[in-house]
């Protein structure tokens, strides 16, 4: 072997992979003799010259691929830096853009008025429908639409002759129970026969606890009655019997001396008549031309009776009174038995029962009428009125007549429409505040309102009431608050839908920002500050009240003149960004 400091054709494939061989069909012992392969050719695992050069290329071909490929890498590397340069450029060129589009405004001290918006309906602060409770025919209606209307004013009537019976018959039914209630209030009636019967029991029991005189009573009480028989069985004789003679002769006679007594007893008393009624003379006078009348009447009588016999109606009318004493004379007897030994005990308990229930009669009267009593009667009357009150139709409180559904001549019956009344002097609107929000809200807090139906006008009102209940409607809970317009005009009517907010804070000086400035990082409030170098900060931030266009900031790390960004993009904000510090650290 030639020693030569050229290298060989076996020297120059030497430095070519040992898989040439496979491909370019070079023996594989050369391998065990070639040396390793340039490092830039190891670093590419798929290079693209591998295996193509032939088993027989001289090093000029070498010297080429070498170069080639140091000028594939040179821009290669050209390409890298262009591109990454490229993108450098274009991230500050966009962030200089951004920054000129920011939008930011400082922060300031003022008022803040701090409210809660809601919708609502406008209503009237009464409203009734008033509908007919009976059937009939309307005889008349005496308001129209648009008519003011005073409580228990009568708005339409039904003709008489077309009302239910019971309707009809109620007059009747109140005159009665009026007059009922009247005796009741003004009448000592009662009272007098409750304090009668009190002293009336006491007497009968103490009349019974007195055996002598009980007895004493029954035996008069028999003497009495055996007496009545006795005159009845007279006068039913005579009655029956014609008088002799001699009966009539001495009752005639009797009847002319008594008549001469009777004349001189008037010539007596002529010359005293004329004087005064307690003149002693006059009257002994008068006394006597008296008891002389009296004689000659019953001397007539007599002689009448025994002239003539008594009609079969006198004879009937003798008999049955004689029937009549006889029975008394038997209860005579049996009182006289029963009180003969003393009352019984069941007397006894029968009169201190019945002074019992006249005491609490007394009691139950004695200080007027008992209120249950006056209760009853005062019912009685009420439901008289209210079957009468079916024939109008009367309005229920002061207001306006907004609805008139009947003219005279229509037939009605229980139930069907009549009137719509409206109390207009206050216009209350009724609005659906969610739970987050209701407990800020408190009765007489101001309000201000706007309606779509009246443009570029603005009216105030106050909060009325606030529901202590809420209801929930899909999941969600509201409460209804009703607030109270204080200025409404002509304008406004019932139905109108409202725009309301209500001012729930209001605040002299504050340290203020804008709402759309307010953002939420990880549940926390944060706004974005501008620096004096161009930096944006986020910084933490606790709110207060707020209003619809700015909020209060009660803590963070602002200070009046910090410039917040409204519109801070998300290139700009977001960790990592390159762009100035990350942000004040958060408390």
């Amino acid at each position: 072997m030639k020693s030569s400091s050229i290298p060989t054709p076996n020297d120059r494939i030497s430095y070519l992979p040992n898989n040439l061989g496979e491909d370019g069909g070079c023996a594989g012992g050369f391998a065990a003799r070639t040396p390793p392969a340039p490092p830039f050719i190891e670093m590419i695992p798929n290079f693209p010259l591998r295996g193509k050069i032939p088993r027989d290329s001289g090093s000029e071909e070498l010297e080429k691929l070498m170069k080639r490929w140091i000028i594939f890498i040179v821009v290669v590397i050209v390409l890298v830096g262009g591109i990454f340069g490229w993108r450098a450029y274009s991230t500050n060129k966009a962030r200089q853009e951004l920054m000129a589009n920011l939008q930011t405004i400082k922060v300031e001290e003022g008022a803040l008025v701090a409210t809660i918006g809601a919708t609502g309906q406008v209503r009237s602060n009464q409203s009734a429908d008033l509908a007919w409770k009976t059937s009939g025919t309307v005889e008349q209606v005496h308001v129209k639409v648009g008519d003011a209307a005073t409580m228990d004013m009568q708005l339409a009537a039904l003709e008489q002759t077309s009302l239910p019976q019971a309707v009809i018959l109620a007059q009747a039914d109140l005159v009665s129970a009026q007059k009922a209630l009247d005796d009741l209030l003004n009448s000592d009636l009662q009272r007098a026969q409750a304090l009668q019967a009190v002293e009336d029991a006491e007497q009968a029991l103490e009349d019974l606890l007195n055996p002598e005189l009980q007895q004493a009573q029954a035996l008069q009480a028999i003497a009495d009655a055996e007496q009545a028989v006795r005159d009845a069985e007279r006068r039913l004789t005579s009655v029956q019997l014609t008088a002799s003679q001699a009966d009539i002769d001495a009752a005639n006679a009797e009847v002319v001396l008594l008549r001469d007594r009777l004349e001189k007893a008037q010539e007596d008393f002529e010359p005293y008549e004329g004087r005064p009624q307690d003149d002693l003379e006059r009257a002994n006078f008068q006394s006597a031309l008296s008891a002389a009348q009296q004689n000659y009447d019953a001397a007539v009588r007599k002689l009448n009776a025994l002239s003539s016999t008594g009609t079969e109606v006198d004879i009937a009318e003798a008999r049955a009174n004689l029937a009549v004493a006889q029975a008394q004379l038997v209860d005579a007897r049996r009182g006289y038995e029963r009180v003969e030994d003393g009352p019984s005990d069941a007397d006894v308990a029968l009169l201190e029962a019945q002074l019992a229930d006249a005491r609490r009669e007394w009691e139950h009267l004695q200080d007027g009428p008992p209120p249950e009593d006056v209760a009853a009667a005062e019912a009685r009357v009420a439901a008289a009125q209210a079957t009468l009150a079916q024939a109008y139709i009367r309005a229920p409180f002061d207001g306006i007549v907004t609805a008139v559904e009947n003219k005279p001549g229509d037939q009605v019956n229980a139930g069907d429409p009549a009137f719509r009344v409206d109390d207009f002097s206050h216009l209350l609107v009724d609005l659906e505040v969610s739970e987050v929000d209701i407990n800020k809200i408190a009765e007489g807090q101001e309000v201000v309102l706007s309606f779509d139906a009246i443009l570029a006008k603005e009216y105030h009102g106050a909060v009325a009431e606030v529901a202590l209940v809420g209801a929930e409607q899909q999941g969600v809970v509201n409460f209804t608050v009703v607030v109270e317009l204080l200025d409404a005009d002509e304008e406004i009517r019932p139905g109108m839908t409202s725009a309301v907010n209500i001012v729930v804070r209001q605040l002299d000086q504050a340290l203020l920002i804008p709402n759309r400035a307010v953002r939420v990082v990880e549940g926390e409030r944060v706004v974005y500050v501008l620096g004096n170098d161009g930096t944006i900060e986020s910084v933490p931030i606790t709110l207060g009240a707020s209003s619809d266009t700015h909020s209060e900031v009660v803590e963070g790390d602002l200070k009046v003149g910090d410039e917040v960004v409204l519109n801070p993009p998300r290139e700009l904000t977001d960790e990592g960004g390159g762009f100035g510090p990350g942000g004040r650290p958060h408390p």
